[in-house]
């Protein structure tokens, strides 16, 4: 995301049940920890790479793709020749990172990138954002109107040899996508209709059917940005002008859980660390009044907590 609606495409309510949650039942006492101190315009897109324990992510007004290494602190940096909505590891040495005009295929050692996609090549008043791959190794990725104000983006399935296939239209802001662990269920957000919505994946095909609503996001709570899914299937979601990362029930729609992170826009989350155990957290530092720069000096910045539950690993692209 990168900033505040201009209109509102959905009315949005409130979530049978929430209404009745006290504070103290929603924010649970988590110590969250600054991870990499980092003035990033628009973090994005983290991903876990549980083979090389790297946290891949993205800067996209930055223009760059970066791997850290909470180790270490040391945090590699690339450069696009354009906005980089997500990146997604494919080998060792490659990843597949979605730029404005297409889906490339970044080399980690020499920095190159070569196309794969130039699906939305023509269409200017969009923008590609946030993506991830499904059990079958195929990218879904999402673009995004750059007005934020209709819905003319879309939602694509890339193959590992570059096909590209139309999942869903008429999308305004395309964000977080994630599958249950034994693989028969997609849970996806475009971020104006404050909905998560789920469907049922079939793996034999990798297609999609069943859509319906899995979780209304209360509009008092932030507006939905990236999402992680944790070992009991419950979604972990980040939270653009919320402060904070949320955890849903999505059998129920419940909200579950509420972390405060000090950042005011929070934009994806990934569960990484040797053992899933870490939520690594993107924020960002635009979109900020005065008061709120001055609250939140270190907006921009990599956050980490320990929710409790683990994670699970994240699909690789092609594997």
């Amino acid at each position: 995301m990168q900033s505040k609606f201009i209109i509102v495409l959905f009315s949005v309510f409130v979530v049978a049940g929430f209404s009745n949650l006290r504070e103290d039942e929603e924010m649970k006492n988590h110590k969250v920890g600054l991870s990499l101190k980092i003035n990033a315009k628009l973090g994005e897109g983290a991903f876990w790479d549980h083979k090389e324990k790297l946290l891949y992510w993205v800067d996209i007004e930055d223009r760059k793709v970066f791997l850290f290494d909470p180790l270490t602190k040391s945090n590699q940096v690339f450069e696009t020749p354009s906005r980089v909505g997500t990146v997604v590891p494919k080998s060792r040495h490659e990843a597949v990172i979605a730029l404005e005009d297409g889906i490339y295929i970044l080399n980690t050692e020499s920095g190159n990138i070569s196309l794969l996609s130039d699906v939305e090549s023509k269409m200017n008043e969009n923008r590609f954002n946030d993506g991830k791959c499904d059990p079958n190794g195929n990218l879904w990725v999402g673009s995004m109107h750059l007005e934020q104000t209709a819905p003319k983006a879309n939602l694509y399935k890339i193959s590992p040899s570059g096909e590209s296939t139309k999942m869903l239209d008429s999308i305004t802001i395309s964000n977080g996508i994630v599958w249950t662990r034994d693989k028969s269920t997609m849970y996806y957000i475009d971020t104006p209709t404050g909905h998560i919505r789920a469907f049922d994946y079939d793996l034999d095909t990798s297609e999609i059917s069943n859509e319906r609503i899995a979780v209304v996001i209360p509009e008092s709570l932030g507006y939905g940005d990236g999402m992680a899914i944790d070992e009991e299937d419950k979604l972990w979601v980040a939270l653009w002008n919320g402060n904070s990362v949320v955890r849903f029930d999505p059998e129920s729609g419940e909200l579950m859980e509420k972390i405060i992170i000090p950042a005011h826009n929070v934009t994806s989350c990934s569960f990484g660390g040797p053992n899933f155990e870490t939520l690594y957290i993107t924020t960002s530092s635009l979109d900020m009044n005065e008061e709120e720069s001055r609250k939140f000096p270190d907006a921009g910045s990599i956050f980490e907590v320990k929710p409790g539950v683990r994670g699970v690993k994240g699909n690789f692209f092609g594997q």
